[in-house]
């Protein structure tokens, strides 16, 4: 991780979970790391907790359904640090809206942050890197097992389609950047189950409940695995990483 400190990393919905989890491990790399998301309370709290880190933490506040916003914040990281060379897209959700009786609101709304927003953070990060001749950036997704496969609940539907494009869009980046002969590298990560209240959305009037003795991963995990792709030597691109607890069966 050495190359990396110093340089710029974004990360999405960075004020709880997984994206907390992420951020504090590339600060504590030696990373600036710009983390954004609605709750800015939240972002605060974490940039004193990581003050005497090596690296450092930025808080913005963005709602990446809205593509001004995002565009906002990206003019405010060229004008603070130049640009980014790191773009971890770790924003996502999930509601709980059945392709048969589903709320058209609630599609439009996992549309906007799990696809788009991706999209265009993905779009500004790459104009960003070539602008200033950055070659050796990358685009960390995380995307869901449930890019891969469709479980039989309703309620996962709509969000497993808005996370096989994550899929798709991964590869089709992926080729555009090999035409434009860029070393620019991309991953996709698909956790499974992880310990945090990413079902509070599904089932928000339903407490949360033990995974019948299932040890979940945690959002550290997912962290390290970040590490672990950014610690590839500049010639070595991981293009997927499928993890999910071991007793979890789909």
């Amino acid at each position: 991780m050495e190359r990396w400190n110093g340089r710029v990393a974004l990360v999405t919905g960075a004020s709880m979970g997984i994206g907390e989890a992420i951020c504090r491990s590339l600060v504590k790399c030696g990373l600036k790391v710009v983390g954004c998301a609605r709750s800015f309370d939240k972002l605060q709290k974490l940039e004193d907790e990581l003050k005497d880190e090596s690296g450092s933490f930025h808080p913005v506040k963005c709602d990446l359904r809205d593509e001004d916003e995002i565009l906002k914040m990206f003019r405010w990281i060229k004008d603070h640090f130049k640009g980014v060379d790191i773009c971890v897209n770790n924003a996502g959700m999930a509601l709980n809206s059945p392709l048969g009786s589903g709320d058209t609101e609630a599609w439009r709304c996992m549309l906007d942050l799990n696809v788009l927003a991706l999209s265009i953070c993905s779009r500004e990060a790459v104009q960003s890197m070539k602008s200033r001749g950055v070659n050796d950036g990358h685009i960390v997704n995380i995307n869901s097992m449930s890019g891969h496969r469709v479980i039989s609940s309703p309620a996962f539907h709509f969000y497993s389609a808005t996370k096989y494009a994550v899929t798709g869009l991964t590869a089709g980046l992926r080729n555009e950047l090999r035409l434009m002969n860029s070393r620019i590298r991309i991953t996709s990560i698909s956790p499974g189950k992880v310990d945090t209240n990413f079902f509070s959305n599904v089932y928000p009037n339903k407490p949360k409940t033990e995974s019948k003795g299932m040890l979940e991963l945690e959002s550290k995990d997912i962290s390290d695995a970040v590490i672990y792709i950014l610690s590839a030597p500049p010639h070595v691109e991981v293009n997927d990483i499928h993890m999910r607890p071991v007793d979890q069966k789909h």
